[in-house]
């Protein structure tokens, strides 16, 4: 049985699409030795295209549905990805992947996990606030501040900084529980449910999630380790136009949208490897291809 599962959003319209070529990145990447588990909101199981389950199929990558509709006051999409995690997985460990996420190279489950730990990257940049924020956010969720500071992902100088993540790409242990019998999802969805009741926090719409995050990794009595920026690389935003480093191996990256595939040379590769794990180059020869077998 795998140790890991790597599990994301499969929604229509675009997140479906997307997913397919995460899914055959993952198994082109870690083979079989990892499980996937795809999730859609369940009023909107019915929405999803049959050659997108057609192909996730193909690939071992079950798609179940998760409950959504009112769970966050007012509606938040970005926190479905809690709302997956929330949802229980059969093994050990499990890695919510955004799914504009691409595998580049052979890969290890083994470098993504830690016990004890959730695996994941500095944020890219925290725009929403200043950082005097935080005594406020640590304070509506009862969680002591903690003394650690770490540089953001595109920080070019001053100060480290209040620890501050991406909810792009994190791994999590699935049997850990906290004292009071809770897996961390849990107490996620415990401490975003305080901030979002916390009146005089700013811009919980679209970072709930996200500054949340670190509050509850240390609530449930884990830690953070920071994975290489390699394992994480996220593209756009202020390094829109930069090309990939030569000097050093990229395994995954966060592309945002297709148009940044392009820029980079990377639809050829994506559509390879869901040919090689699917049969198809694109999700609409599904049907085809299976009338044709």
């Amino acid at each position: 049985m795998a140790a890991l599962t790597f599990f994301f959003i499969v929604e229509p319209p675009k997140y479906q699409l997307m997913a397919c070529y995460l899914a055959a990145s993952i198994r082109e990447n870690f083979g079989e030795t990892v499980a996937m588990v795809g999730y859609c909101p369940a009023h909107r199981m019915g929405e999803l295209d049959g050659k997108v389950l057609e192909v996730l199929g193909r690939m071992g990558c079950e798609v179940r549905p998760m409950r959504t509709e009112g769970r966050f006051d007012p509606p938040y999409p970005h926190g479905n990805k809690l709302l997956a995690a929330v949802e229980e997985r059969e093994t050990d460990y499990s890695c919510f992947l955004d799914s504009d996420i691409l595998f580049l190279r052979p890969n290890d489950a083994a470098k993504l996990i830690q016990p004890g730990r959730v695996s994941l990257t500095p944020a890219a940049s925290m725009g929403w606030a200043g950082q005097e924020v935080w005594p406020v956010i640590y304070a509506a969720a009862g969680v002591e501040m903690p003394q650690e500071r770490i540089r953001l992902m595109n920080q070019r100088r001053g100060k480290d900084r209040m620890p501050y993540f991406s909810s792009g790409l994190f791994c999590f242990p699935e049997r850990h529980r906290d004292a009071r019998g809770r897996r961390f999802p849990e107490v996620w969805m415990e401490v975003a449910g305080d901030l979002d009741a916390a009146p005089d926090i700013p811009a919980k719409r679209p970072y709930l999630d996200q500054m949340s995050l670190p509050l509850a990794i240390r609530k449930a009595g884990l830690d953070w380790h920071l994975l290489p920026k390699e394992q994480h690389w996220i593209l756009g935003g202020m390094k829109r136009g930069e090309p990939l480093p030569k000097d050093r191996e990229i395994f995954t990256v966060h592309y945002r949208n297709w148009d940044i595939v392009k820029e980079y040379g990377l639809v050829r590769q994506a559509k390879d490897m869901l040919q090689r794990h699917a049969g198809v180059r694109r999700i609409s020869q599904a049907g085809k291809a299976a009338a044709e077998a």
